[in-house]
Formats: structure tokens, sequence, C-alpha cells
């Protein structure tokens, strides 16, 4: 599924009062990209038992349903790095954390290129275009 999210736009060929518009850092990326799992999440009734929103500590997301508990991973991947391709570290250590708790393991690749041009970054108050298939189980 790709969206394409039209936020406020500015017009980022003129520059106002000499200001440059401003990338997305990292770690606002993978909030992003975490609020866009999490509102999936939601709508299809996961209970959250716990949400991390660090950089680089999996999961981000423990969860049940139906009783069911599962880990879900995040990742913000930006164009033109595919969010189907699962690159984590430590994913056997991952794995077993998941197997020692009864869980689910799911991996939430969320692509994110800018709407005006996907060669360009993700800028604050610009545009993006969401690439997101869905959870993606692991184990």
């Amino acid at each position: 599924m790709i969206l394409v999210c039209h936020l406020k736009m500015s017009d980022l060929t003129i520059l106002e009062d000499n200001l440059l518009p401003i990338p997305l850092s990292d770690l606002e990326k993978h909030q992003l990209a975490m609020n866009i799992v999490g509102k999936q999440l939601e709508a299809k009734n996961y209970e959250f038992l716990s949400v991390n929103s660090q950089l680089k500590k999996d999961p981000q997301f423990v969860c049940t349903k139906d009783k069911k508990l599962s880990f879900i991973i995040v990742k913000a991947i930006c164009y033109p790095s595919d969010p189907r391709d699962i690159v984590i570290s430590h994913l056997d250590k991952i794995k077993a954390h998941a197997t020692s708790f009864n869980a689910t393991l799911y991996y939430a690749g969320v692509g994110l290129a800018n709407s005006e041009n996907y060669e360009l970054p993700l800028f604050k108050d610009s545009g993006y275009i969401i690439n997101f298939n869905g959870l993606e189980k692991i184990i």
C-alpha cells in the first residue's frame, strides 16, 4: 500500500527569510514510522503493553491481541532502500527473546520518501509518501 500524505506544504524552492528547509532527523523519521504502525495496530485492536521509541532498541511495540503476545520491530526506511528488506542487528537475540516469552515476532518496514522529489530528504512541514505493506511475521 502506498499512501501520499500532503501535510502543510511549504514551497521548498523559495527560501523566504533566507531559511533553508530542515530535514527530519533519524529519530523523527523513526517516530513517524512508529506513529504509522501504531495507528494500524490500534485499528486492528491490538493492546499496547510497552512502547519503546529509542533508536536501535528493539522491539518498538509489545502488544497483545486475542491473548497472544506480539513483539513488533519498526524501521523507517528512506527511498531508495526497500522497506521489505529485513536488516536488523542482533536479530537472533531478538528472536530468542520473543521465543522465551512465547511471542510472535513481526517486522514493520515503513518506506518514506519526499512527495515532491524522491531524491530529496524528508523535510519538516512538507509532504511525504508512505510505502507500508503491513506486518511481516518473522517467527
